[in-house]
């Protein structure tokens, strides 16, 4: 996990261009604010990353936490919403030393992939802590083990095709090829699930859940999985 952190916490190139971003971001946001309850729920959006449009899940809840395990994403957001009231910054440890049911909708959304399994079913205990009686965890963009690179691929295509960078898209995903993220993704490999292994780290979590027919973001073929405490 570290060394994703530091991948991260870096510049990188796994966006073609700034288009590619802002619509990516703008996705995610729209997808997340369709899973919130009420107006007046409290939020956390967990591994957020840059979150663009952050704006557009506070305006749906009465309070929006915002959490990445890297310093720089994390004073990138500080930055970027600072003055917002509805808008909060933490890192995973103060996330992790807040009081039960502190939130009403939790979202992990492109995040297990970076974890060992131990540390998911970990975190998901937490999340489970901090749900509010009712509350629900969203835990989002989990890759089956049967997702290919090339099925990925397809999916960023796709996406682009709709959203008018399908040229800088080709030759971004040339060069994914030969970056840090393709050498970090060979050498220490991403955590993948079945739909029954995603169940089961759920359900030793305390949660019942159930697969969503919609994923959170561009890729139809990763899963979401809409959990409440039992």
């Amino acid at each position: 996990m570290k060394e994703w952190i530091a991948f991260w916490n870096a510049p990188n190139a796994i966006y073609v261009n700034e288009h590619h971003r802002d619509v990516h971001y703008r996705t995610i946001a729209e997808d997340i604010r369709e899973h919130v309850p009420s107006g007046s729920a409290r939020v956390l959006d967990y591994g957020c990353g840059e979150a663009l449009h952050a704006r557009l899940i506070a305006n749906a809840c009465a309070s929006l936490t915002l959490s990445d395990a890297a310093p720089t994403v994390r004073s990138n957001l500080a930055s970027r919403f600072v003055g917002e009231p509805k808008i909060d910054v933490k890192s995973p440890e103060d996330i992790a030393a807040l009081p039960d049911g502190s939130f009403d909708l939790i979202v992990m959304n492109s995040v297990a992939q970076y974890l060992t399994r131990d540390d998911l079913a970990a975190l998901m205990k937490t999340f489970r802590r901090l749900l509010a009686p009712g509350g629900r965890f969203v835990f989002s963009d989990v890759i089956p083990k049967n997702v290919s690179p090339i099925t990925d691929a397809l999916a960023v295509l796709r996406f682009a095709a709709k959203h008018g960078f399908l040229i800088p898209a080709v030759f971004g995903l040339v060069r994914t090829v030969f970056s840090n993220y393709s050498t970090l993704r060979s050498r220490l490999g991403l955590s993948l699930y079945d739909e029954s292994e995603a169940q089961k780290l759920l359900q030793d979590a305390g949660f019942s859940a159930s697969r969503h027919a919609k994923n959170i973001g561009h890729n139809p073929a990763r899963m979401t999985f809409v959990a409440q405490p039992t």
